[in-house]
């Protein structure tokens, strides 16, 4: 049982029309009457109503802040506890006033990061799997990512994982009666019953497993850098991107000093686009840097958008960053296509696929549909799967399902090799156990706040 309550801002910093603070546990509604001026004893108001009132310092009465107060009762609340949620004018003052007298009340402590949610795992509201897909709700880039966080906040993933959980223990069970009644067993039925379950929860395991990579994109977002030699586009291709003036665009070569971020949406798919210095030789100690910097950023690199000039000849300084970019992830984008053409084509074609060419004028804004096509075939084969499909997008997650496939594919090969069906039983529970670990029913200690400290306050 959690003693203790807790209280914390659970609004961004900063001027808006409201902000708001969360208090949760046993004492919430004691600590809120104790500070709330009103006409009604919330003590004894139902729960899921708000209150018009003042919050006003005990200790001095004078009165902090004009406020609403909602009351939700355990445990229908986020926490499953009792919650008192206070609406305060938009502010820093005004919110930081309150807080520090609902702080001074006793048994009353400041929540750590992402405590309200670790309060609704632990007192069953949510499972593991759940409560990570808040921090993505929160964090994600797109509205395709945000859908899928959705969904998993919902339980689709801990409901499904959940399923394959059940088909495995019911398997650990049927090699359990075998190893306690070894009279009635048939060695080969039951090695060949293990094959065959273990094979139905591998096929199903290897659907979550073929969204993982499209779904950890969706909810990390695609790392881009946008190279090629000085004034060839690449801050123009940015803020086209962008849809704003991210970069400072002139006909100077050399106008980027340094790698400029900037996170953009293009056909669903989030990118983090690196704008880079233009790559050539330079003697100014200033724009070397910034091409070292360039270089460093296609290291970390998933997609390289190399920008050259339609209007020009392939330049030796772009010979050799084709070169350098051999077997990476790369889309050639050959701007300023609206003016004559010097460009030798047939090198490019030669190097890549027709689909990993895409000519544009960003200047004439021309191109851009065929560029997300090409990002789409490059990473989704094309197309995103159906918005029904459960993705798999974090990492933790994938590990898991993977680890948890090896054990029953372990399993699989004892029983080819004749191996005890108790040592095979091992691998069946590792499975089980792994797949707990997803949704946080074998989960440590030290995970669970791992997990935990990643949120933000207040959440």
């Amino acid at each position: 049982m959690i003693q203790d309550t807790i209280a914390a801002i659970s609004t961004a910093v900063g001027e808006g029309g409201i902000a708001v603070i969360r208090v949760s546990g046993p004492q919430a509604v004691q600590a809120a009457h104790a500070i709330f001026r009103s006409r009604t004893d919330i003590r004894s108001a139902a729960s899921h109503t708000v209150h018009y009132g003042h919050i006003a310092d005990p200790r001095s009465g004078e009165t902090v802040e004009e406020v609403l107060l909602t009351v939700m009762r355990g445990p229908r609340s986020f926490t499953a506890e009792d919650v008192v949620e206070i609406s305060t004018h938009g502010g820093y003052i005004s919110v930081k006033k309150v807080l520090d007298v609902v702080l001074q009340q006793p048994d009353v402590r400041a929540a750590e990061p992402g405590e309200f949610t670790k309060r609704a795992f632990l007192n069953g509201r949510i499972d593991l799997a759940q409560a990570e897909a808040v921090i993505d709700l929160i964090r994600s880039k797109s509205d395709r990512a945000f859908a899928i966080a959705l969904k998993q906040v919902d339980g689709k993933l801990s409901r499904q994982i959940r399923g394959l959980r059940q088909e495995v223990i019911e398997l650990l069970a049927h090699i359990e009666v075998n190893i306690d009644y070894p009279e009635h067993d048939v060695e080969e039925m039951t090695s060949s019953y293990i094959r065959e379950q273990c094979h139905l929860v591998i096929g199903q395991l290897d659907q979550l497993l073929k969204t993982a990579n499209e779904g950890k994109i969706l909810r990390e977002g695609i790392t881009t850098a946008i190279v090629g030699r000085p004034n060839v586009g690449k801050s123009s291709l940015l803020n086209a991107l962008a849809q704003d003036n991210k970069a400072i665009v002139t006909d100077i070569p050399g106008t980027t000093r340094d790698v400029i971020e900037e996170f953009v949406t293009v056909g669903g798919i989030p990118l983090k686009l690196l704008d880079t210095a233009g790559i050539r030789e330079t003697s100014d100690i200033v724009e070397q840097m910034g091409v070292e910097r360039s270089r460093n950023a296609l290291k970390d690199a998933d997609l390289i958008l190399l920008v050259l000039n339609h209007h020009e000849s392939l330049h030796e300084d772009e010979r050799e960053l084709m070169e350098l970019l051999a077997g990476r992830q790369v889309i050639v984008i050959v701007n300023k296509t609206d003016l004559e053409g010097h460009l030798e084509m047939e090198v490019l074609q030669q190097r890549y696929p027709q689909e990993a060419i895409v000519p544009m004028s960003v200047l004439q804004e021309e191109g851009l549909e065929q560029l997300e096509q090409a990002i789409s075939s490059l990473f989704f084969s094309g197309k995103l799967e159906s918005a029904d499909l459960t993705y798999v997008s974090n990492a933790r997650h994938i590990a898991l399902l993977k680890q948890s496939k090896q054990s029953l594919e372990d399993a699989i090969e004892a029983t080819y090799q004749g191996i005890p069906i108790d040592i095979i039983q091992i691998d069946v529970r590792t499975a089980w156990e792994q797949l707990g670990e997803i949704i946080g029913d074998s989960a440590g200690d030290s995970l669970i706040d791992q997990i935990f400290s990643q949120f933000c306050l207040g959440k």
